[in-house]
């Protein structure tokens, strides 16, 4: 026994069965929000007429590419003061490094 699935496409607007063809997928953002509609090519139509005088007034707006996060890996804190201590610089045994004497230790190694 086979079964067999069967997608049929309504009009989100009228909820009119569509015709293998004849709807399409309306992608649409408004306010941030990306939507989707599935219409009938008259509907369709009128909605693109509807926006239209808004396009026109408007601009497009290419997607901005997401900023690569740049990650370092910080250096083990004893390793640090080590060097710090056999260059000259003061560290306490606990606590924060400064960040002078990162960039220190970043700059020789």
């Amino acid at each position: 026994m086979a079964q067999r699935i069967v997608v049929r496409l309504t009009d989100d607007l009228s909820g009119a069965e569509l015709p293998v063809g004849k709807g399409e997928t309306v992608t649409f953002c408004l306010d941030g929000i990306t939507y989707e509609i599935d219409l009938a090519a008259k509907n369709a139509n009128a909605l693109r007429k509807a926006l239209r005088p808004y396009v026109e007034a408007g601009r497009p707006v290419r997607p901005s590419r997401p900023r690569p996060v740049r990650t370092r890996i910080a250096a083990d804190p004893r390793t640090v003061k080590e060097w710090a201590r056999a260059n000259g610089y003061q560290v306490a045994d606990r606590g924060r490094i400064p960040q002078t004497v990162i960039d220190a230790f970043d700059a020789a190694n």
